[in-house]
């Protein structure tokens, strides 16, 4: 089709004389085109100076204006007169593009785009032929024309509209000029320096001296780092430096839209990946909010641009409710959350409104509003540039101003200037709501509901202002605004002094405030979910202030809803971990990823959500994720130095309650690792490994990676004394070792932790056979004649080894937790039961006639009241459970889950509860293995612990 048939809009004729003058021009032009250029002609003295002089090549290019504009791309940067030749292909470029705009055959993104690729063009072609200049003077050691196909160590990165490639009609293009310091040794580089100081300002000379041909583009360097005192070429290492240490927000959000646009493209995209840390913080920062709010002031104060929102004049980029506003509420946002989410580090401003709003961050109505305000603002910028080339983004003042404008637009003036006006209106209100603009006082905490104030501990709120987290003026600032709030939420709790202290407890333990107080400040919830936290958990508290990230998650948008179930999890860690760059930085992202998730079962918990049995499952749902997701991490960090596994690889199998799939708050992890090498005697690698001694440096590679303390802290503690032969046995064991002491060497306390075995990891066909092996052993069985004094030895073992914590102990003891668990594996494995769950080994008990049905339900509500005190003893405190201890506030949630009416009521519920457990579980070690369903099997020839 067409240039001429792709017309859908044409301008109606403004001035008469002049529309005669452009149709004059070119009157071989098809009807559409005509009419189109009549308009043009006579609303803009710009395009029609355009028209006199490109005519000729404006004739030809209408055929296929898209192959036009490819050709002079392609045939630039052969030209010898650069400078002229960028001038001739900018006027080509700028009338081509915007006829098709005007004609409505490109939207909004290809006109964009096609001007911001000719100034990535002109950028490249403009700073090659300065640094040839410099070449020829030899003033760049060691180096020659091949060097220029990588920009001879210069990179230029596109800032601003041109690095999202979103340059208006008339726009300056803001670069920031770099070099790569390392290219050089000390000598040569005290003579290259300036030789690309030099070249730099021949390139922005090339692009923006006026000439009698005009101009390229108005080129600004000012946003390298600190412009008043630095050259306007930059060393890579000195600018990573500076934004490491004195980098400012507007510099963050400038560089969300950087982009390398000439020279060495690959230096400058691993400039920018360094950069990421300092650009994309790892929590949600809403500290950034005022920073914005204050540039956004700042800019106002020194443009004038305050008061009502008037036509005349007005500033449809800086203005009220103009464009900067619609790119600061959407790049601010990304500040917020692109450090947390990857998905929302995108340069351009529509595709970013998408993006936050199909993540959550902005209500998707009120993203479809301000991306059809921003597109229709950007009309009537390039409509503003066109008339006469000015780089201006206000709106005519008086006279036949705003007529012309419409005039382009094919519209009539006072519809246009009604649009205009609701879209600024809107877009202000949106945009003042975000950012807590003067009037309305936006962004503070919602007044509590009034109560009675106690008298708070003075000395304790003044001790406030010397902990780490109140030092600075701002966190000050901040804080006091919450403190009324705070202190008014805290005054609800049972006992309000009691949570003062677990506050105090909290901000003792902040390192820094001014992140965790804007948090607040923008999230209000949070300060009741704090009040519920310290008023019940103090230990929580005291936790959180040490990872005060985790409140990140609660505003996630995901907190709340159902639980997502274990692939969900598995899948969202793996991608967490492939957007990390190297392994440790990978462990510390799957140690921020658990401290979320696991926070948010306590809080789930803690608040009533779930009960205990949830909260258990969803432990061990977090456990075996990280398990899933690090296994391949650590094989191949491993790998990358001593070659791939040997053989089928390994699998790791969680044991004992991970197995079970039953953890608490504070569970570690019950691992043993399974290889097989398959014959293959070593690794093929930089340094290769015998398999055994591979497999084992590799399971010691696992627990370092689980259990290492790092800046984010620790994943899990890790116990690998269920392995066969135990702490004197090798930490990975081979499939066949493995296979042939179960079948033959394990002892029957070895036969019972494998009810509870499961595979979590590794090679897919050595799961498999793991699975089967342990099928197969306990589906054999062992008799009763064995089982049962094994288990009473074992009973008395662990009696002696380990004295009760006191009464409240709900895992140690007769009829408590560990006491039932054994009780249950031992009727497994005479019940020849696989399943591993608790409710299965209690029905073999009762199949085999080892437990009445009365002892089983006994058991039963003994495990289950131990599990429910010991799942809340685990979330308030990492100390034996002591009701005194726990404040009133875990007491209410201790008596909420086991339904109890008071403390002392619980306690005598809990003795009786594992007394009678212990009853029963005597009473059936003291039956004959004769009379046990299965006495007859044939026994193993192992022993018993």
């Amino acid at each position: 089709m067409t240039f001429a048939a792709r017309m859908t809009r044409c301008p109606r004729p403004f001035d008469p004389e002049r529309g005669a003058e452009a149709r004059a021009l070119l009157p071989d032009l098809a009807p559409e085109l005509v009419a189109l250029i009549e308009g043009t002609g006579g609303c803009s003295p710009y395009l029609l100076g355009l028209m006199h002089r490109e005519a000729e090549w404006l004739r030809g290019a209408f055929d296929d204006p898209e192959a036009a504009l490819d050709q002079l791309h392609a045939d630039l940067p052969g030209q010898d007169n650069v400078e002229s030749a960028l001038r001739q292909g900018k006027r080509r470029v700028a009338l081509l593009t915007a006829l098709a705009d005007l004609g409505g055959v490109w939207a909004l993104e290809e006109v964009t785009g096609r001007l911001s690729g000719f100034a990535d063009l002109a950028t490249d072609v403009a700073l090659k032929a300065a640094l040839a200049r410099e070449m020829k003077r030899g003033k760049l050691p060691g180096m020659d024309e091949a060097a220029l196909e990588d920009g001879a160590g210069m990179v230029v990165l596109a800032m601003g509209k041109g690095g999202a490639r979103e340059l208006n009609y008339s726009s300056d293009i803001d670069l920031i000029v770099l070099y790569d310091e390392g290219r050089f040794d000390a000598d040569a580089f005290l003579e290259a320096r300036p030789a690309y100081i030099r070249a730099t300002r021949r390139m922005a000379a090339t692009l923006s001296e006026i000439t009698a041909e005009g101009y390229v583009f108005r080129t600004d360097l000012r946003l390298r780092p600190d412009p008043s005192v630095t050259p306007v070429c930059v060393g890579m290492e000195a600018a990573e430096r500076y934004y490491e240490s004195l980098g400012r927000t507007w510099e963050r959000a400038a560089y969300i839209k950087a982009r390398p646009c000439a020279g060495d493209l690959a230096a400058g995209q691993r400039f920018l990946d360094d950069l990421r840390p300092f650009v994309w913080r790892r929590h949600l920062d809403f500290a950034a909010i005022r920073d914005a709010h204050d540039m956004r002031r700042a800019i106002r104060d020194h443009k004038g641009l305050h008061g009502p929102i008037t036509l005349d004049g007005h500033n449809m980029k800086l203005g009220r409710g103009g464009i900067r506003e619609v790119e600061f509420f959407t790049q601010f946002h990304q500040i917020i959350a692109g450090g947390r989410d990857p998905e929302l580090r995108i340069r351009g401003t529509v595709p970013a409104l998408a993006a936050l709003a199909e993540k959550g961050w902005v209500p998707a109505e009120v993203a479809e509003a301000l991306t059809g305000h921003y597109r229709a603002h950007r009309e009537v910028e390039h409509r503003l540039q066109m008339v006469n080339d000015a780089q201006t983004h206000a709106l005519p003042s008086g006279g036949e101003g705003l007529a012309r404008i419409a005039a382009l637009m094919g519209r009539e003036e006072a519809e246009l200037a009604q649009d205009i006006r609701a879209r600024l209106t809107e877009v202000h209100e949106i945009v003042e709501h975000f950012f807590a603009g003067e009037e309305n006082g936006g962004g503070r905490p919602a007044p509590a509901e009034p109560c009675e104030m106690p008298t708070y501990d003075a000395e304790v709120i003044a001790r406030w202002r010397g902990y780490p987290a109140l030092r600075s003026s701002r966190a000050q600032e901040i804080f006091e605004r919450l403190k009324p709030e705070i202190l008014t939420r805290l005054a609800r709790a049972a006992h309000p002094q009691e949570a003062l202290l677990a506050l105090d407890g909290f901000l003792a333990g902040l390192p820094a405030g001014v992140q965790v107080f804007s948090l607040f400040e923008a999230n209000p919830q949070l300060i009741d979910l704090l009040g519920d936290i310290v008023g019940t958990a103090p230990d929580l508290a005291r936790y959180l202030s040490r990872n005060a990230s985790v409140f990140d998650a609660v505003i996630g948008g995901r907190f709340f809803a159902p639980w997502p179930g274990l692939e969900a999890l598995c899948k969202e860690l793996t991608a967490v971990l492939q957007n990390e760059s190297d392994y440790e930085t990978r462990l510390d992202a799957a140690r921020r990823w658990l401290k979320e998730w696991h926070f948010r079962v306590g809080v789930h918990h803690l608040r009533g959500l779930i009960e205990a049995e949830e909260a258990g499952m969803q432990y061990a749902d977090l456990a075996e994720a990280v398990l899933r997701g690090l296994w391949p991490v650590v094989v191949a960090d491993f790998a990358r130095r001593h070659g791939p596994p040997p053989g089928r690889g390994a699998v790791v199998v969680g044991m004992g309650s991970l197995g079970a799939g039953r953890l608490n708050a504070r569970s570690d992890l019950d691992l043993i690792v399974i290889y097989d090498a398959a014959g293959v005697e070593s690794s093929e690698g930089k340094r290769p490994l015998a398999a055994r001694t591979y497999y084992a440096r590799l399971t010691q590679a696992l627990v370092t990676g689980l259990s290492a303390q790092m800046a984010e802290g620790r994943l899990y503690e890790v116990d690998m004394r269920l392995r066969p032969s135990g702490n004197q046995g090798p930490v990975a064991t081979s499939l066949a070792a493995f296979t042939e002491y179960q079948r033959g060497e394990a002892w029957v306390w070895e036969h019972m932790a494998l009810t509870r075995a499961r595979v979590m990891c590794g090679d897919p066909g050595l799961a498999e056979a793991v699975t089967a092996l342990r099928a197969e052993v306990l589906g054999q069985g062992r008799a009763p004649a064995e089982v049962l004094p094994a288990l009473a030895e074992m009973r008395e073992r662990i009696a002696r080894a380990k004295a009760s914590a006191g009464p409240w102990d709900v895992k140690v003891g007769p009829g408590r937790n560990q006491d039932i668990e054994l009780a249950v594996q031992a009727a497994a494995l005479m019940g020849q039961e696989v399943s591993g769950s608790l409710e299965a080994g209690l029905a073999a008990a009762e199949r085999i006639g080892w437990l009445p049905a009365e002892a089983g339900a006994d058991l039963r509500a003994a495990y289950r009241l131990c599990w429910r005190i010991g799942q809340v003893a685990k979330l308030l405190s990492d100390k034996p459970l002591d009701p005194e201890a726990i404040g009133e506030g875990g007491r209410a949630f201790l008596l909420r889950e086991t339904g109890a009416q008071d403390i002392a009521t619980l306690e005598a519920r809990l003795q009786a509860a594992c007394a009678a457990a212990a009853g029963r579980i005597g009473t059936a070690l003291a039956l004959e293995p004769g009379a046990i369903a299965g006495a007859e099997r044939p026994g193993d020839d192992g022993g018993a612990a």
